[in-house]
């Protein structure tokens, strides 16, 4: 049997786990997966060379195939390779560990179908034009999240911002291993100490439950297998030192089925801390309390220091239901498209109280849990998706328009229509169905007629 039809066994028994638990524990483990499910061991796939000959060091050959890697990967480039598992064609709605739709499957006016708390990657490549009070607009489909580049699958760097906003990190070589280890060494003991290869690591750290507790003699992975302090990826070469993590990986948990719609029921990720200060690794003149702020920049407060209670963000936070809604309470009040970090730093008791917060089945308005600790605080994912949002600068919402939604003559709420000459502006180009995508499918019911920006969430300005 040769490496590629062992490689497709395995990731087919990989998915047959997979799909029962909507989790990817099975691969990556909180840690390195399986050597073939990325590489190829001996630079070849189906009787074909993946990239030059190497000998100590030295090309012996010249039969190069164009575009393809030297890092003996099964894609042409690290993010390819990651979307051999990490896309799929033939999904009819969100699926499992599944962060990117196919082009075909998601053609003009029909959104992306993943719906991971961090987005689907796929919304890079819808782009919007509308009109609007005599104006033309656009919203161009990279700037829509984080610009991967995955040739394989026709992802491309960013062709305006060369540089990661607020540092250095170049764009064009921004890959999924730009933020997560493929081969991590830092991992969780038992009494939540951070750690590096001392012990093997037995599970994934970052879903909930028993099966995936550190123990004496084997420790868990560290919340998506993000890099540490130190780490940067081979592939960047010596220019890679100056862009070299100096955090560490943030605390958090999140349930085991993550990646589903949100109609009925919405998903929440308990984060713990230190999300804000690990996006600083390569936006660190972005928040106020990591690196210096750029000069001239308007910086909103993210991170430990910058607590929901300071000026009663909080009391807002759980009254707040709607525009023009106050009424609500703190066991009413959570809500995925405003999360926040509970301030609950790596330790075993902590661990249990996230995995107790961690879950898929919070129905819409679920506990807001912000009674659990006086350091709950707003993170970077506060407002922006990790991945890709249906909106510029990857926000959580759409923040180009003062309305969310509209309303009929009756004040039934409604999401706009695009070809509605009036409401252009609510629906800068996307179709009912896209509106309703870039929300993780929440009932419009769920918002007020005419509902305003959800940074109201925290401030209720509306």
């Amino acid at each position: 049997m040769n490496l590629v039809a062992r490689r497709l066994i395995v990731m087919a028994s990989a998915a047959l786990t997979l799909g029962l638990s909507g989790s990817a524990w099975a691969f990556h483990s909180g840690g390195v997966a399986e050597c073939e499910g990325c590489h190829t061991m001996h630079n070849s796939k189906d009787g074909n060379w993946m990239g030059p000959k190497y000998r100590m060091g030295t090309a012996i050959g010249s039969d190069q195939i164009e575009g393809v890697n030297t890092w003996l990967l099964q894609g042409s480039d690290a993010s390819s390779t990651c979307l051999n598992c990490h896309q799929h064609e033939g999904d009819t709605g969100p699926s499992s560990y599944h962060v990117s739709t196919p082009d075909a499957e998601m053609p003009a006016g029909i959104p992306p179908k993943q719906r991971t708390p961090g987005g689907d990657f796929g919304w890079l490549k819808k782009d919007y034009t509308w009109v609007n009070r005599n104006s033309n607009f656009a919203s161009e489909g990279e700037r829509h999240g984080h610009n991967i580049v995955a040739a394989d699958y026709g992802y491309m760097a960013d062709t305006e911002l060369t540089q990661a906003p607020g540092g250095q990190y170049p764009a064009a070589n921004l890959s999924c291993i730009s933020c997560h280890d493929p081969h991590p060494k830092y991992r969780y003991d038992v009494d939540f100490n951070l750690i590096e290869r001392t012990l093997p690591i037995k599970a994934a750290g970052s879903y909930n439950g028993t099966t995936n507790a550190p123990t004496a003699w084997g420790a868990v992975g560290v919340y998506r297998i993000l890099g540490g302090v130190g780490y940067v990826p081979k592939s960047l070469g010596p220019t890679g030192n100056s862009v070299a993590f100096n955090a560490k990986p943030p605390f958090a948990i999140a349930p085991s089925t993550y990646n589903q719609s949100e109609a009925t029921n919405q998903v929440r990720v308990a984060y713990g801390s230190g999300m804000s200060e690990w996006c600083g690794n390569c936006h660190y003149n972005i928040h106020a309390n990591v690196g210096t702020p750029a000069p001239g920049a308007l910086i909103h407060p993210a991170g430990t220091n910058a607590l929901l209670s300071t000026y009663g963000e909080a009391d807002i936070y759980n009254a707040y239901v709607k525009s023009g809604n106050l009424t609500g309470s703190e066991a009413t009040a959570y809500s995925s498209l405003v999360p926040f970090e509970e301030g609950l730093t790596a330790s075993v008791a902590n661990k249990a109280t996230l995995n107790a917060h961690a879950t898929n089945a919070a129905g819409l308005t679920g506990n807001s849990y912000l009674s659990v600790s006086p350091s709950a605080n707003v993170m970077c994912l506060s407002c922006h998706r990790a991945h890709a949002s249906g909106n510029d600068a990857m926000t959580r919402w759409n923040q180009e328009n003062e309305f969310l939604t509209v309303a009929d003559a009756n004040g039934n709420v409604a999401w706009a229509d695009a070809s509605n000459s009036s409401q252009q502006g609510q629906a800068q180009g996307r179709t009912t169905a896209e509106l309703a995508a870039a929300v993780n499918d929440r009932p419009v019911t769920t918002f007020a007629p005419y509902q305003r920006n959800l940074c109201n969430k925290c401030h209720a300005k509306d």
